[in-house]
């Protein structure tokens, strides 16, 4: 009789001793920063101390040369959720503002999601933070393979609700209160208002409610930290599952706000501008830091791969996210727009403390993840599996070819040289071996290579599709 009971709970005993084992395959959290300039971490060369951003780079890889498709927010998170060029599906320019919550735009349902392809591969997966790629039913993430969502679904958002309360809040204004140009505190320095732009801040929170799942709710905490808890929550639910977190922060992008504790540690700065932004990116990067220690608290850190990277370059003059010491930002193909910060972490499986400048990009996210899933890959992607090519012990390039088209605006870059064109120009010739700044234009003097790369765009763009809307919003037919 007693080894009888003694075999029963040791059946009972089991299924604990296996899920105790915990799932086999990596939990995959992608971490998206808003509008980060390239040279804003201090990984990077950034004067914000950024101790988390810098952690990752410390226990994985940090990519010198790491491309997003697109040089503004929603082309390019169409790109990183699919893992081809938006222009393959007709997403080429930015649906801003109520353009994102017309009918039928948005990620056309044709095209399958890293969330759909991990979802059917067993994974729980969720998505905190902002959408921006449809704003009717028919795009809801939970439509596109998300089975948790927390955020809002259009371009921004006001990080707290009016009255701002504790929060220093910058906003763009095309007129002071006195009607003159420049930049104005108001009495109790609560709210500075700047007409350096020439413009008004956009109207964020027009028709763009906090959801959970599709319900409205009323969120008083500062968005940066809500969507820290959020993601902290899914990890904390689920940590007995393999799981895919898209955590795609609306920090740093505007409306510039800070809360006053985070402006205090930088009071040294003398700019509010700057000041705001510091207070931001430190936010961001305690988040990011909180992340981290809720996966070691789960003792999962080990059996999750982590990614960071921004969406575009920085818009520096609304921001001051610096791109340096690359050319432009945000809105160009110019290193400064489309080159960003990536940082890979899987502790045991990528090496340490690596710099990699082979090229790659948020294309190849998608079939690395995937692949390390142990997902079904798919011919369509434009990307490829990072993982055999960070381990490898040779340097043969990782993706030797990267494109770009926005309406007017292209560019290419092959090895190490690159083509641009702007919206009505000639094309410029760049080699970026010896100028990452693209401050020489070599295209009258090498003319041969000119041509040839001017061949390969073509042969790229002839595979490509017109846009599926056009850049005011309205609906090709």
């Amino acid at each position: 009789m007693k080894h009888a009971l003694a075999l029963v709970l040791g059946l009972v005993a089991l299924p604990l001793r296996a899920a105790d084992a915990g799932p086999t395959r990596p939990n995959i959290i992608i971490i998206l920063a808003d509008d980060l300039g390239y040279g804003e971490p201090a990984c990077y060369g950034g004067d914000i101390p950024t101790p988390h951003i810098d952690s990752l780079a410390r226990n994985g890889v940090r990519f010198t040369d790491a491309y997003v498709t697109a040089p503004f927010c929603a082309a390019s998170r169409s790109s990183l959720l699919t893992g081809r060029y938006g222009t393959r599906f007709g997403f080429e320019f930015n649906p801003l503002g109520p353009k994102n919550a017309e009918p039928g735009i948005g990620l056309p349902l044709t095209e399958r999601t890293l969330a759909d392809a991990l979802r059917e591969a067993g994974y729980a997966t969720a998505l905190v933070g902002k959408w921006h790629l449809g704003g009717t039913a028919p795009f809801h993430p939970q439509r596109r393979g998300f089975d948790e969502f927390f955020g809002f679904l259009h371009e921004g958002h006001y990080y707290v609700p009016l009255p701002w309360a504790e929060h220093v809040t910058w906003l763009r204004r095309k007129t002071l209160p006195d009607g003159t140009q420049g930049r104005w505190t108001s009495p109790d320095g609560r709210v500075v208002w700047s007409t350096h732009l020439g413009r008004n801040e956009d109207d964020y929170d027009a028709d763009n409610p906090l959801l959970r799942s599709g319900q409205p709710i009323d969120e008083r905490a500062n968005l940066t930290e809500a969507f820290t808890r959020e993601a902290k929550g899914f990890i904390e639910r689920h940590r007995a599952q393999p799981f895919f977190l898209y955590l795609a922060y609306n920090a740093v992008h505007s409306p510039m706000q800070a809360p006053d504790r985070y402006l205090q540690r930088f009071a040294g700065i003398a700019d509010i501008h700057r000041r705001i932004f510091a207070a931001m990116l430190t936010l961001l990067d305690d988040g990011i830091g909180r992340v981290i220690e809720k996966l070691r608290a789960c003792e999962i850190e080990e059996r999750t791969l982590i990614v960071f990277l921004s969406d575009n370059g920085g818009p520096t003059s609304e921001l001051t996210s610096s791109n340096l010491p690359l050319r432009g930002g945000k809105g160009q193909f110019y290193e400064g727009g489309v080159r960003v910060p990536l940082i890979l972490q899987w502790k045991g499986r990528l090496p340490a403390g690596r710099v990699e400048s082979r090229a790659a990009g948020s294309l190849d996210l998608f079939p690395t993840a995937l692949a390390a899933a142990g997902g079904r890959t798919d011919a369509k992607l434009d990307g490829v599996d990072l993982m055999p090519r960070l381990t490898a012990p040779d340097g043969t390039p990782i993706r030797e070819t990267h494109f770009w088209r926005v309406g007017g605006q292209a560019a290419m870059r092959h090895g190490n040289w690159k083509i641009v064109r702007q919206r009505g120009g000639a094309w410029e010739l760049y080699d970026l071996a010896g100028d990452i700044a693209e401050t020489r234009d070599l295209a009258s003097q090498q003319t041969d290579r000119l041509r040839e790369l001017k061949v390969r765009w073509e042969q790229w763009n002839a595979e490509q599709v017109a846009p599926a809307w056009e850049p005011t919003g309205r609906k090709v037919k």
